[in-house]
Order: structure tokens, then sequence, then C-alpha cells
């Protein structure tokens, strides 16, 4: 008889993110799509072992039962890690064109951030943010960087919403394209923390002055070059990982045997 697999040890076929919630031998029923791309996209059969996530009972090794044309059966196994929740790091900033807001919520995602906040600006260039194909990507995102969670993404709302319900306690960086700011490395502040980038246009110059009047704001240089949006939002969030938050934590991952 076959020896039971060391799911702490062995690399899992694929991570999916569910809603369903993960407890030894509970049901999980995959959609058309999910089961399509196990099927016939990463070539597994019943049997196999994958990992999924729900974002609140951690990672569970979980076997293929079955396929149908209606989509897969799976069953939890065993717990593969417990779970750990993101830092608590915001993104807040001004939505940009399909494939750069696409870029941004992805490499978010990748970098921990754990809650995404489109803001409206006066020199906002798209009128329109797809929420459930972001969200989408977030997921897709945590599933390949191996986190257990998933940003939240807001609907979007204008600037002066976003500072008027703003809780003061929270650090917000905005990333400043000129005039005084303290040097990124000097100005960050612990969690909780979140980082404001503006319109590829930039703030407009009331909008300036309103952030300029706010006591939680704290403007930030990104160095002497002037960044794009993407580029600006990307550089803030590696800067605090590296100097504020878990980028150097030791590794909690068990050691996959590949």
């Amino acid at each position: 008889m076959d020896a039971e697999p060391d799911f702490d040890r062995v690399k899992p076929a694929a991570r999916l993110f569910v809603d369903a919630p993960l407890a030894a031998n509970a049901t999980i029923e995959l959609d058309r799509d999910r089961a399509h791309y196990l099927q016939h996209v990463l070539r597994l059969s019943p049997g196999a072992t994958i990992e999924v996530f729900n974002g609140r009972d951690g990672g569970w090794a979980c076997a293929i039962e079955s396929f149908a044309k209606r989509g897969a059966i799976l069953t939890a196994q065993a717990q593969r890690r417990a779970q750990v929740s993101s830092p608590d790091l915001w993104l807040c900033f001004a939505p940009l064109k399909r494939a750069r807001i696409d870029l941004v919520v992805e490499k978010a995602t990748e970098l921990g951030v754990s809650r995404l906040l489109p803001v409206e600006t006066r020199r906002t260039v798209t009128d329109r943010v797809n929420l459930d194909r972001l969200r989408a990507i977030a997921s897709e995102a945590a599933e390949q960087c191996e986190r257990l969670d998933v940003p939240v993404i807001d609907a979007p709302v204008t600037l002066p919403t976003l500072l008027g319900n703003w809780d003061a306690t929270r650090t917000l960086h905005v990333a400043a394209e000129s005039g005084a700011a303290q040097p990124l490395h000097v100005a960050l502040a612990p969690a909780p923390c979140a980082f404001l980038i503006g319109p590829e246009g930039g703030f407009d110059p009331a909008e300036l002055d309103l952030l300029r009047s706010v006591p939680f704001v704290v403007a930030i240089g990104l160095g002497p070059r002037l960044l794009r949006a993407e580029t600006a939002a990307l550089a803030a969030l590696a800067s605090w990982q590296a100097l504020r938050g878990d980028g150097s934590a030791a590794d909690q991952r068990p050691p996959f045997r590949e």
C-alpha cells in the first residue's frame, strides 16, 4: 500500500482561491472555468493534489475527485499552512488605463498589499473601473505568489471623500512630484500605513492644497527622476516592504520537495 503523501513537503500542482469554507474532508465545488484550467491547461487528472485557500482558513491540500461538464469536485485532506494575514498596507491610486491598472493590481498583490482603493481625481484618465476584472486579477496574482489572502478592492471614491472618511491613525504617504517632501526611507511609517499615487497628469493645484491641509498626510519623495504612476506605486510598496514590512521576515512556508 502506498504511503500517504507528505502535504507539508510536496509542492502542489496548482493553487486556487475559493470562497468556500475549508476543513478536513470538506467538499469544494469548482466552476467550469476553474475545472477547465485544471483538466485541460494543467493536464491534471482525478487524484492529483492542489492547494486551495480562502483567505480565512489557511492553505489546504485538496484532492481532485472528479471532473464534469459543469465543473469539478475537490476534497480537502490536510491543512498545509496556517492562515497568515498580509501587512496592514493600503494603496490608494488614481485609476489608469486598462493595461496599467491591471499591472498595478497584479504587482501590488504580489507585494502584499491588503487593500486597494481607486481614487477619482480631477485629472484621472479613465472614468470606469471594472472591479470584477481587477478582483479576478488580484485572485490570480495571490494564487501565483503563494500568499494566503487576496487584497480587498474598494469601489472608486473621489479624493475629498477619501480624505473625509479617513482614519487619522493611518498615515497616508503621498508620492510628491514636486515641492517639499521627506525622503522615502525617513518618512515611512510602520503599519497601519497607506500610499496615495496621483494620476498621470499629476494632482490639480486645488487637490494639492487639500492634501497639504490634512494632518495625517505626509509627502514623500521617490528619487530624482519623474516616475510614471504605476512605477511610483510599485517603488513605494517595495520600499515599504523592505524597510517596514515583512520583506525581511523569515520565510515561514514549508520547504517543498520538487
